[in-house]
This record gives structure tokens, C-alpha cells and sequence, in this order.
């Protein structure tokens, strides 16, 4: 469930790792299926898309200082549609695998 994406600079790997899950639920106060209504909704808080985009980060591989710093110099005082976009996409990735996916018992084809 990992996607590539354009990020500010360059292309980066993002996954919402179980771990990277958790915290998020921990810091947003929701579980993981509220979180994603509200972003299907446009329900959202701006914290939890600049979150979700860090710890997609973290959980694709990145140290997370160097996370931290991205999000910071491309995801904050940036427009809305910039945003929204890549933190949805990586979300949606978790929820719904990716079409590069191959099959396995758990998902069926």
C-alpha cells in the first residue's frame, strides 16, 4: 500500500504503516475509518492533513526529521488544493490498496 508521489521537490514513497496508523489516530483523537470519512466529507482539520502526508512519509522509509522538514517547506502556508490532494491519495492508498497491487488470499481479484 505504498505510493510514489510528487512532493514539493521530488518524487517520494508514502504508506500509512500500521504504526504510522496509530499514531495518527492518537494525534487526530479519531480512528482511522472517522479520519477518512471526514476527509471523503471535507470534514477535516489542516493538522490532519500536513499528519497524514508526515507520517505517510515516515512509513514509506523517511527519517522523521527529514519528514518533518517537508511538510513544514511544503506543505504549511501552502494552498489547500496543493495539500488535500497527496493526503487523500495517501490515505486512500491504505484504504483502498493500489492497482500496482497484486492479489493475495486476504484480496481477492
Amino acid at each position: 500500500m505504498m505510493i510514489t508521489r510528487f512532493f514539493g521537490d521530488a518524487e517520494y514513497t508514502f504508506a500509512l504503516t500500521d504504526p504510522m496508523i496509530a499514531e495518527l489516530e492518537r494525534i487526530a483523537g479519531l480512528g482511522i475509518g472517522a479520519l477518512y470519512l471526514r476527509l471523503v466529507r471535507n470534514e477535516w482539520h489542516l493538522a490532519h492533513l500536513t499528519e497524514i502526508i508526515r507520517l505517510g512519509l515516515i512509513g514509506g522509509g523517511m527519517a522523521p526529521d527529514r519528514a518533518m522538514h517537508l511538510v513544514k517547506t511544503y506543505a504549511t502556508d501552502r494552498p489547500l488544493d496543493q495539500v488535500f490532494p497527496l493526503a487523500l491519495d495517501v490515505l486512500d492508498a491504505r484504504w483502498t490498496g493500489t492497482p500496482d497491487q497484486a492479489p493475495t488470499q486476504e484480496q481477492p481479484a
